[in-house]
């Protein structure tokens, strides 16, 4: 009764927002602001065009005064497991994207208004299955819906700025931006690995869904954000009735922009806490079954398989429950991050070498990553004569819940502790619309046994993965 209660208190200021935003964008006269940067052309030589098929004959040229930008844009990921893992299995996959912006300043219709839909299709295979991380060693795996071949619609919103510091959003959001850092979050062409482009305490949180929020620039270089969004939403699933079914997320963060000694870098906090029932990490074992069955972790490789072989080899008494499971009512998970250049080169402060790092921990009774922690080095622009390349190494660690199957962990030693991955990438730019990049991970998984051919456990090897990327801009 409270949940459905809750649910529509939420529907119904859901509601009054959206009015009061309708109600002042009526009246909003000086509102302005850039959503996606627009060349003088998208033309020019092939080499030094921003996208392969350049102005379109001038048609794109004439839409982007117009504020209307089309992206269609290919990312493909061969990798391979060189040693270790669970098996040497090499694997080529990648990724659509599809991106239209429109600014209705720039369409004549009301100034500070911008709508982006975003859909994207996931083809080919991936190498987790090989590799045995938790953490998957390449971050298209989970776009746009983890394990299916698919196309789904990662963004439909709105955003009006009411003022130049002030702006209302609403519809389907996509989550992708949060968490930003210079160096460790772009996969398009910095790190594969999804522990260092996400923070994954948000594991239990889906990268889009319905809602809403606003965003405040109260300075230069200072962005905060509040929003309310589905906290079962899924790029396959656009049925706006079925949004808030089962409870809220509530989520925020703020990004300051600082310059120690005039070098750039970036601050950022934010939390995230939602009221959907879930399946509680804390069981009695005959619940263990049902806990790895049913619960999903949009950020995570699927530990559920793996587990419930396991499972059914050594304790096959334990796969029908005997009581209703635990379950848990709220989740959060709070993070920080912090990028800083230490050089850049004068006259280009966007570019240069700096560090990273990441910082996340959550309530680890529902969600199986408590703490989440990144460290590393990045570079643009760094190497003589390559002003576009781009490089960086580093280190993701994420600390298991305690409550995370303490049954399976203590009778069979299986680990499920720890998982660390280092890596190390260099990206190329070949023209201005592709880059290439070449990948290493070494990966000390977090479940370390398996079941061999016998069915008797053995131990995972540490695992090298080898891979390249290719982004391409059309």
């Amino acid at each position: 009764m409270n949940s459905q209660v809750t649910r529509y208190c939420v529907q119904g200021v859901g509601a009054v927002f959206l009015g009061f935003a309708l109600l002042i964008l009526i009246l909003v006269r000086q509102a302005s602001a850039q959503l996606s940067e627009v060349p003088p052309t998208w033309g020019g030589h092939i080499r030094d065009r921003t996208r392969l098929t350049g102005s379109w004959f001038g048609l794109r040229d004439e839409m982007g005064k117009k504020g209307v930008v089309l992206d269609i844009d290919i990312l493909q990921v061969p990798q391979g497991v060189a040693s270790g893992g669970l098996d040497t299995v090499a694997e080529y996959g990648g990724l659509a994207e599809y991106t239209l912006n429109m600014d209705t300043q720039k369409l004549s219709l009301w100034p500070g208004g911008f709508f982006t839909v975003q859909a994207m299709s996931s083809f080919g295979q991936n190498v987790d299955s090989g590799s045995g991380a938790l953490i998957p060693p390449d971050m298209v795996l989970l776009l746009p819906d983890f394990g299916n071949e698919t196309t789904g619609l990662m963004s439909l919103s709105f955003t009006q700025f009411l003022s130049p510091k002030f702006g209302l959003f609403a519809g389907k959001l996509s989550a992708l931006g949060a968490d930003t850092n210079e160096f460790a979050h772009d996969y398009h062409s910095q790190f594969l690995n999804a522990g260092l482009n996400l923070n994954m305490t948000l594991a239990l949180f889906p990268f889009t869904g319905y809602g809403g929020g606003l965003i405040i620039l109260p300075w230069e270089g200072a962005v905060f954000s509040a929003s309310v969004m589905d906290p079962s939403g899924r790029a396959t699933n656009n049925n706006v009735g079925d949004a808030f079914e089962d409870g809220v997320l509530v989520a925020a963060q703020g990004r300051v922009t600082i310059k120690p000694f005039g070098l750039i870098g970036h601050q950022l906090l934010g939390f995230g806490w939602s009221d959907k029932k879930r399946v509680s990490l804390d069981q009695d074992p005959s619940n263990i079954a049902q806990l790895l069955l049913t619960q999903r972790f949009p950020r995570l490789a699927d530990p559920g398989p793996a587990l419930t072989r396991i499972l059914e080899r050594f304790f096959p008494e334990l796969l029908v429950p005997t009581k209703p499971p635990n379950t848990q009512n709220h989740t959060w998970s709070i993070f920080y991050n912090f990028d800083q250049y230490l050089w850049s080169p004068e006259g280009y402060p966007d570019r240069g070498i700096g560090i990273l790092f990441r910082f996340g921990a959550s309530d680890g009774e529902a969600n199986p990553i408590k703490y989440a922690y990144n460290v590393g080095v990045g570079g643009k622009g760094a190497v003589p004569g390559r002003p576009l390349d781009s490089f960086g190494i580093g280190w993701s660690r994420v600390n298991l819940s305690d409550s995370f199957v303490p049954f399976l962990r203590s009778r069979l030693n299986l680990g499920l502790n720890k998982e660390d991955a280092v890596e190390l990438y260099y990206t190329a730019q070949i023209t201005r619309w592709l880059n290439a990049t070449a990948d290493l991970q070494i990966i000390n998984q977090a479940l370390n046994k398996t079941l061999d051919s016998s069915g008797q456990l053995k131990n995972v090897g540490t695992t090298v993965v080898l891979g390249l990327r290719l982004y391409a801009r059309f």
